[in-house]
């Protein structure tokens, strides 16, 4: 997807982690706005690398006059972290019925980190409830717990773990603070 504001264009593509080529639709995009394209690519796929095999959001902006440009990663989806995480490829058929496997609470809380920047939360506490809410409708639970009893008792769960709950800075101040 490619959108302009300005001079500025922005190019949006998903792109498996590491695994980004020169060939279509790819290539022929960069090629377009007069880019390096392996260039380019090589540093999606250095910027990507820790999402191996992973579809990834990657935007890249452009300045046309200058040809200057910028890639910008994103994270991957809380269910591909969490399928991640556990070695699956895909959630339970029946999530009400079956479990795919278990993750351990810290899991869930390195998975909120990881996604915080691109939830609308608040805190901590609220990302681990919302990476909670997607292990419920893919069969997975939290340390053999369902993870709506967890939701429910989810101080106690950080208490356990001698877990701060943090809030959510804006991203102009991540930036500035280097947490971006």
């Amino acid at each position: 997807m490619v959108t302009e504001m300005g001079k500025r264009i922005t190019i949006r593509v998903l792109v498996r982690g590491g695994e980004a080529k020169p060939g279509p639709p790819l290539g022929p995009m960069l090629g377009q706005y007069g880019l390096p394209v392996g260039k380019v690519i090589a540093e999606i796929n250095q910027k990507t690398k820790e999402w191996k095999g992973l579809r990834v959001p990657v935007y890249i902006h452009i300045d046309p006059s200058t040809r200057k440009y910028e890639v910008e990663v994103g994270t991957p989806t809380t269910a591909a972290l969490i399928l991640k995480k556990l070695g699956k490829t895909k959630g339970a058929g029946k999530p009400k019925h079956e479990s795919i496997g278990s993750l351990k609470f810290t899991d869930v809380v390195e998975i909120a980190k990881i996604k915080m920047k691109d939830m609308r939360v608040k805190s901590l506490k609220a990302a681990i409830k919302t990476v909670l809410g997607v292990m419920v409708s893919m069969g997975v639970l939290v340390e053999g717990e369902d993870p709506r009893k967890v939701v429910k008792e989810v101080d106690e769960w950080m208490k356990k773990y001698n877990i701060p709950d943090e809030p959510v800075l804006p991203s102009s101040q991540q930036k500035a603070e280097g947490k971006s």
